[in-house]
């Protein structure tokens, strides 16, 4: 492993384990995988605030929409076989369905460019208000013209993917869950992920949340629910690792043989702009895309009945980073744009000198916590609270033992001033002054606000 991702590794988890306080989560999983495997696995918090259990690397979660990319995946490994084509009309393998929806093609159904509806006349199912649909309850609503015509833009679907577990289904001549696990899950060496919660076996699952608003609390939601035919949407269930395994897999430039690599180019190009949001994404076969700070992404998304999980591969830097949150309103995108963010400024800076690296730690004033990070031959100061991280900081420059010139900052900061660490007794760091501001050691800081406020 370089250097540099091994000092990049080392803050990461105290970046996460600050703010899953900070936003006041009930807890997270993560794993990054580098070239293919897992250089970093741990998870934060708690696993169901009802009894308190800690959260652990092991718990699996709901993964939702993850779902779709490995649905996908057993497409385009179809068409590696020759069993199908993406011009193949829907209609060709499933039955029942108004013509429009039966003439959208596999190739439209998996870019959610075939114009169906999203989750039908009742999403209930995504509230955990009612069962998920069941085949042919998935039929009788697409036997209604679709919304949009096929090819007219990106639209979202659960029942698109639902229909594209069908086309599995008819191709193969096994249910969906069956032929998905041994042909897929398997081979990509995934032990701790199932399509549906029916399959798990083995493990614990990790208990969704509530939102705080309007109850005053977290609810916990068991999210147990079976998804019936809709599994091949939003049934699967999985790790933070096996996630970052599998979307590794994914990669153009892979070694894995999982699929061909013009099936893998063809899952993560650009197919199409969701260009009604304000934010830069894209969809191509499964995968969601975009750009962070110059780094070209692919991976996904998902949201379940208390749950919210996000991967995302870095080809050119060849990482793989998920998230798993066991809240509705849980960061993960915001956790792994901060991940990356940290990954991206060890790279640019390389590890730390000697000279910086005993400067690590957090400290803390009335206005919150400021964390040291040794990065390259400077020491970064910024509030772990940003996000992303490292996104405002000051640097100091180390000039002697334990003196050092802030000689970068933000104009609103010390820029051209001292930054001194003061000792104790023991000899031992007890205190940061940077600039004028004097900053102390967490249970420290605890007593002497604690004494003087009455906390």
């Amino acid at each position: 492993m370089d250097a540099w991702l091994r000092a990049a590794l080392d803050y990461v988890p105290r970046w996460i384990d600050f703010q899953v306080q900070h936003v006041d989560q009930p807890g997270c999983s993560i794993a990054v995988a580098h070239r293919g495997d897992i250089v970093l696995e741990e998870a934060f918090g708690t696993a169901d605030l009802s009894t308190g259990e800690a959260l652990t690397p092991r718990h699996r979660f709901r993964v939702a929409s993850h779902s779709k990319t490995f649905t996908a995946a057993a497409i385009l490994k179809l068409k590696d076989r020759g069993l199908l084509r993406l011009d193949d009309a829907a209609g060709t393998f499933v039955q029942g369905l108004h013509e429009e929806a039966a003439a959208a093609t596999l190739q439209q159904l998996l870019s959610h460019s075939a114009g169906y509806v999203r989750d039908g006349a009742d999403a209930g199912y995504f509230g955990d208000l009612r069962p998920f649909l069941t085949a042919a309850q998935l039929r009788e609503e697409l036997a209604l013209p679709p919304p949009l015509p096929a090819g007219q833009r990106f639209k979202y679907s659960n029942h698109g993917y639902g229909i594209l577990g069908l086309v599995i289904e008819a191709v193969t001549g096994e249910h969906y869950r069956d032929w998905i696990m041994r042909e897929i899950v398997a081979p990509a060496g995934l032990t701790e992920t199932y399509a549906d919660i029916g399959l798990m076996t083995a493990g614990t699952l990790a208990s969704g949340h509530s939102t705080r608003l309007p109850f005053g609390k977290r609810l916990v939601i068991p999210g147990n629910a079976p998804t019936a035919d809709l599994a091949s949407a939003t049934g699967f269930v999985s790790t933070a690792a096996d996630l970052a395994r599998f979307f590794s897999q994914l990669a153009p430039a892979s070694p894995a043989a999982l699929l061909s690599a013009a099936a893998r180019r063809d899952m993560t190009r650009r197919h199409w702009r969701d260009s009604e949001s304000m934010l830069e994404r894209y969809y191509g076969l499964g995968t969601i895309s975009g750009s962070l700070a110059g780094w070209d992404w692919f991976g996904h998304s998902g949201s379940f009945a208390g749950t919210l999980s996000r991967t995302a591969v870095f080809p050119g830097q060849d990482l793989a980073i998920s998230v798993l949150t066991n809240a509705i309103d849980g960061p993960a995108q915001a956790f792994v744009d901060g991940i990356a963010h940290i990954l991206k400024a060890f790279e640019k800076s390389g590890p730390p000198t000697e000279e910086v690296a005993d400067w690590a730690g957090r400290w803390w004033t009335l206005w919150g916590a400021v964390d040291l990070v040794p990065v390259g031959d400077k020491v970064l100061a910024s509030p772990p609270a940003l996000t992303p991280p490292l996104a405002e900081v000051s640097e100091i420059t180390v000039t002697g033992l334990d003196a050092g010139l802030i000689t970068c900052a933000p104009g609103f900061s010390q820029a051209g001033e001292v930054a001194t660490r003061m000792r104790d007794a023991d000899g031992e760091v007890s205190a940061i002054w940077l600039g004028g501001v004097r900053l102390i050691g967490e249970f420290a800081f605890a007593e002497e606000a604690g004494t003087r406020y009455g906390g």
